[in-house]
């Protein structure tokens, strides 16, 4: 039986990526095998050296939103509001800061053309605003949004960000972090591996704030999952599939990938298509029915998300690679390198 405490390992401030490699490829690459714990040391843009043709890579397209906006109160003290999704009546689920402050009937003014209302609270830091004023949601993004990184990039969010810390293949907007597995590829990197043989497909899976929530409670079976919403095309149910039932290797780049996947799967690992929510939590033991590989990066202390990379390749063995990752002096989190389970 795992406690969160088991989820811990010590990381030198310093090894926490602050800035982007100017080469998205060229970031560092661990590979674990998790047969026999082995690992090598590549770069990632070696990563078509370990699929074969006829493999599967499954990419989460979705797109980050400018989700964080700083304003005011009617007191004239500053507040910031996390947009998260969408709902169908047109307002927002958001998070805020101070959370105290933002209660139902106030205000958050972005400039004189934009401000939120909060409506309601739903607890676990969520409430639901409404946007007032001659912008709309959208609009107000596009003009006062920011790219929300995540809070151990101790640094405000620059220009550069807005594309840098996107896939390059992200389509579809709805997320408040990007699926940072998928930073290291280039266009170049995807064309290699669409010669080699390699299936690309892709699903969405908006990523929330949940996905820096901490686990604060040690019996794992007690945390709750922020839901996400996602969407599998047919065309990659019935690829990943077919490859399935050939034999062929389904690569996840990332966690949310796996999340999706292994939501919808059934029994046999058969992908089901279509739209859904998924609050999964996968944390060891857990039996992979979708997914054969990942691609991941370093995560942190005590996250659901490392929960999940040790779930896919044996506790110790992840545990022990991240120790050795820290010794060789891997640059941590989403800026940083990746890793490969295999």
């Amino acid at each position: 039986m795992h406690r969160t405490s088991d989820f811990d390992y010590p990381l030198p401030p310093d090894r926490i990526a602050q800035e982007p490699l100017p080469d998205r490829a060229g970031s560092r690459l661990l590979v674990l095998e998790r047969a026999t714990g082995a690992i090598r040391h590549r770069l990632f843009r070696d990563i078509g050296d370990l699929m074969a043709a006829e493999d599967v890579l499954v990419l989460n397209t979705s797109r980050v939103i400018p989700a964080r906006l700083h304003g005011k109160r009617e007191t004239g003290n500053v507040a910031e509001i996390l947009l998260v999704r969408e709902l169908p009546d047109r307002t927002w689920l958001a998070m805020g800061h101070p959370g105290g402050k933002l209660k139902p009937g106030r205000t958050v003014r972005f400039g004189s053309d934009s401000a939120v209302e909060i409506i309601e609270m739903l607890g676990g830091g969520l409430r639901r605003v409404k946007f007032l004023g001659s912008l709309d949601a959208r609009a107000t993004l596009e003009k006062y949004g920011e790219v929300p990184l995540p809070p151990y990039i101790r640094r405000p969010a620059g220009p550069a960000d807005r594309e840098r810390y996107q896939t390059v293949y992200a389509e579809h907007e709805g997320s408040v972090a990007a699926p940072t597995a998928g930073l290291h590829f280039t266009p170049e990197l995807l064309d290699a591996l669409r010669a080699k043989g390699v299936a690309v497909v892709a699903l969405d899976l908006h990523i929330g704030p949940g996905t820096f929530k901490p686990v604060e409670v040690d019996d794992l079976a007690a945390h709750v999952m922020h839901p996400e919403p996602y969407l599998i095309p047919p065309e990659t149910a019935e690829i990943v599939n077919r490859a399935k039932a050939a034999g062929r290797d389904t690569w996840a780049v990332g966690t949310t990938v796996v999340r999706a996947l292994e939501t919808a799967a059934d029994e046999r690992g058969r992908i089901r298509p279509g739209a859904g929510e998924t609050g999964l939590f996968i944390y060891p033991p857990y039996r992979f029915r979708a997914v054969d590989r990942l691609l991941t990066n370093f995560h942190l202390p005590r996250s659901t998300l490392l929960m999940l990379v040790c779930a896919f390749g044996g506790n110790e063995r992840v545990m022990r690679a991240y120790r050795e990752a820290v010794e060789q002096g891997y640059r941590f989190y989403s800026y940083g390198d990746a890793m490969a389970v295999l």
